[in-house]
């Protein structure tokens, strides 16, 4: 029999520490080894019990979750889900903390002081299990300094040379705030994300990665033209596809159905970006649960597109990239600190410059899987 997953919960409500219990007994595989009120006891109780994963609220008295995950993360760094209320303040603490080291976080609903955690039930067992799953996984480093952003360039509107799109999930914020901080303003492409992240998120997250990155980021609207040096990030809860205009390629956002059990999901961004630049378009899958992109990302490939995946010992959850790879549909394998330098070499140049993976105007046709070490990538 496998050994169940050992949770400490870590709330100041008394009622959360007997809901969140109960919701998780639900799944045989799970067990709640103990409960602490606030960080200070927290920390005692992580060296009693050793357990596998923490649920941390970030707001509480006396040590609150930040002060606690940063001592948890210097003393004997264990794998830590945010479980904290949404709130503007709250949502930038929640960002801070994924770079300090948490696996992955989860809002707590807005009726959940009436006991309301039914709705979230499942999704809290699904992020606990891949936590156990990514323990002693080697998060990419934190790279902001809070005290001097990136400064913009002012720079004219012009149209991209590629169309890179990007399908992230787990892991996401620091592996896209580790790459994004590597180019330049004058970037001569145009980035479209899919992160998996909830409606009311997306809008702080951008607006954290264009303060720390030269880049002109921001979450993306329906019309919002592509344009160089410029990246878009997909709202939460809307699917986010691009069409060919005659005044301009443009985002065009929907409501349509979760696809793979997402909204936004991966899959609906890279077919349409197949269908409308097919040889421009470079499809990027990276660190995620699940399978969401993998099949997009093959249309990409058919498509004459150029197609990546992050290498999965740096990823903090392999599963996204590596059910594309298993399928034949990674023209690369490239680790996340080689991934920056790779996109600014081959489609950040300026203008007329031919990029390295054309010959005579076009995308060489190269169906077998290339894998780009990081020692190659340094030299």
């Amino acid at each position: 029999m496998t050994e169940r997953i050992r949770v400490l919960v870590v709330d100041d409500s008394a009622l959360m520490r007997k809901l969140i219990p109960a919701i998780l007994a639900r799944d045989p595989s799970i067990e709640v080894v103990g409960t602490a009120m606030d960080g200070a006891f927290a920390l005692k109780k992580i060296e009693e019990l050793k357990p596998d994963v923490v649920t941390l609220d970030l707001e509480m008295p006396r040590m609150d979750g930040m002060e606690t995950l940063r001592l948890i993360m210097q003393r004997a760094p264990l794998p830590v889900i945010l479980f904290s209320t949404h709130s503007k303040e709250g949502g930038y603490a929640t960002f801070k903390a994924l770079a300090m080291g948490a696996v992955d976080f989860l809002a707590k609903p807005k009726d959940a002081a009436a006991g309301r955690l039914d709705d979230i039930a499942d999704r809290l067992i699904a992020k606990i299990k891949v936590a156990k799953h990514a323990a002693g996984r080697k998060l990419p480093p934190a790279v902001i300094d809070e005290t001097s952003a990136p400064k913009k360039v002012a720079r004219a509107a012009l149209p991209p040379r590629r169309i890179i799109a990007i399908g992230i999930s787990t892991g996401g914020p620091n592996a896209l705030q580790f790459v994004l901080s590597q180019i330049p303003a004058d970037f001569q492409s145009t980035i479209v994300i899919v992160q998996h992240m909830p409606e009311g998120f997306t809008e702080m997250f951008a607006k954290r990665l264009d303060d720390c990155c030269a880049l002109e980021v921001h979450e993306a609207r329906s019309g919002d033209l592509l344009l160089a040096g410029r990246a878009l990030i997909c709202p939460g809860n809307r699917h986010m596809m691009l069409r060919r205009m005659p005044r301009g390629d443009i985002v065009v956002l929907s409501d349509g159905p979760p696809v793979n059990g997402h909204r936004p999901s991966a899959d609906v961004l890279f077919h349409s970006v197949a269908q409308e630049f097919g040889l421009t378009a470079v499809g990027i899958l990276m660190t995620g649960m699940g399978d969401d992109g993998a099949e997009g990302l093959g249309t990409i490939k058919v498509a004459g597109g150029m197609t990546i995946a992050q290498s999965e010992d740096t990823c903090v959850v392999s599963g996204m990239p590596r059910a594309a790879i298993l399928k034949g549909y990674a023209n690369k394998i490239i680790p996340l600190d080689g991934l920056g330098s790779y996109l600014v070499s081959n489609y950040g140049a300026e203008r007329g410059v031919t990029d390295k993976v054309e010959k005579d105007g076009k995308f060489e046709k190269n169906d077998k899987i290339e894998k780009t070490s990081v020692s190659s990538q340094r030299s």
